[in-house]
């Protein structure tokens, strides 16, 4: 007997809206016989213009985003080929024709044999968060982490062991990474810019595990959803705004947010982050400059006093705080929370228009700006405040510690826009 076969390998034909992909495409092998038509995955992938579909293989000296050689990939192709022939061929002798799922159970057991002799020792399963645990302390002691990282990554255990409490390394398949996206998005309603930041950590610890050999599912590196996403909108204070916060007179029942109020100011004047407001002490003033190495990056800085700056600073020199702190700087949570409530009696509720996407949902949040004041406003009210003064964003960049101008451009964006609209006050003379 000779069964008619035909083996094909070719590029899964995919689209994403409409449009044929063409990067990173899985190669498929497809055999057709006696009427029927078996696809097959060979477990390998490659852009479509690395790929000779007339002679079915990948073009000579090409490589894949895993770095696999054309070599290697067009070997096991060859090997996919006889083995399938092979398979044809013992039930030819037996003058039968094999089922699909005969072919598929043959050709599969050729590829992954099963041992007849002493089954091989069990290896130990391997638990994901004990891992995972191990990945956080080195890398932490590695990397210095700050308590807000930490606190980030034990946020990012809690989601996976929420969405499955059995969760291995196995199950992070491409079908997995996209469940875990799709709990994030419609049991967690997170909106897409902390899903990709959520799997942007997921991804690290991935491929840190991956590097130890704690798995081989590398499922992880192809793995890119799309999430539509917005620039994030910059909330500051205008130099008037500053002013009516600077000048509200604060009730005598709410005096508590006096401190509260001095610690923004300082940071509007100086462009520090709350964390290294919190961490100032005595030592770090000298004359007329401030000297202090940053918690989030270990930058040293040194950032000039203006008037407004060292008048806070002259208000608290005579009082001693703990730990010979500068400031009354109580915790972030706290003083968000009272920098909202001072920025509404102020009446700093400018409306603010935030736009966001929760999968392909569009969603648009009016707010008054008090709403959305944290304390990374000050820092981002003296970056903005400074460049619309006409400062060169290469020195403010000195004063904040960042390094190129790609963080510094939605800033620069925002001072030009500052500029357009002061020259239009020309008109109404």
């Amino acid at each position: 007997m000779n069964i008619k076969r035909n083996i094909i390998f070719t590029l899964e034909s995919r689209k994403k809206n409409g449009v044929l992909i063409v990067d990173n495409v899985p190669i498929r092998m497809r055999v057709i016989y006696n009427g029927n038509r078996i696809e097959f995955s060979t477990g390998y992938r490659i852009d479509a213009s690395k790929w000779d579909t007339d002679k079915q293989h990948v073009k000579n000296g090409c490589t894949n985003k895993l770095k696999q050689s054309a070599s290697d990939i067009n070997a096991d192709l060859l090997k996919y080929s006889a083995d399938i022939q092979s398979i044809f061929k013992e039930y030819e002798v037996q003058e039968l024709i094999p089922t699909p799922e005969q072919l598929k159970k043959a050709f599969t057991n050729k590829c992954n044999p099963v041992e007849s002799i002493e089954p091989a020792e069990e290896k130990p399963i391997i638990n994901l968060m004990t891992v995972f645990n191990e990945f956080v302390k080195e890398c932490g002691m590695q990397n210095n982490w700050t308590d807000s990282t930490y606190e980030k990554f034990a946020a990012v255990k809690n989601h996976l062991s929420n969405f499955n409490a059995n969760l291995s390394f196995e199950m992070l398949d491409e079908s997995g990474l996209i469940e875990y996206v799709n709990y994030l998005r419609d049991t967690k309603n997170m909106r897409n810019s902390t899903i990709g930041k959520q799997m942007g950590f997921l991804k690290w610890f991935l491929r840190w595990s991956h590097k130890k050999g704690y798995h081989n599912n590398n499922a992880f590196q192809t793995f890119k959803p799309k999430l539509k996403n917005t620039q994030k909108k910059v909330i500051f204070l205008t130099w008037d705004e500053l002013n009516i916060l600077r000048n509200y007179k604060i009730p005598a029942n709410k005096q508590y947010l006096e401190r509260v109020r001095d610690v923004f100011l300082f940071t509007c004047f100086t462009g520090l982050r709350y964390s290294d407001v919190y961490n100032l002490k005595t030592s770090d003033i000298k004359n007329g400059h401030i000297e202090v190495t940053t918690v989030k990056t270990a930058d040293s800085l040194i950032i000039e006093l203006n008037n407004h700056s060292r008048s806070i600073l002259d208000k608290y020199k005579d009082i001693h705080f703990e730990n010979n702190k500068v400031l009354p700087v109580i915790s972030n949570q706290k003083m968000n929370d009272y920098l909202k409530e001072l920025a509404e009696l102020a009446e700093i509720n400018e409306p603010i228009r935030e736009t966001y996407y929760k999968g392909n949902q569009r969603i648009d949040e009016v707010m008054p700006k008090y709403a959305l004041l944290g304390t990374h406003a000050g820092r981002r009210t003296f970056i903005c405040n400074a460049l619309s003064l006409g400062i060169p964003a290469q020195v403010v960049m000195k004063w904040t510690g960042h390094s190129d101008y790609k963080a510094m451009k939605p800033y620069i964006d925002i001072a030009d826009d500052i500029k357009a609209n002061a020259m239009s006050k020309f008109n109404q003379l």
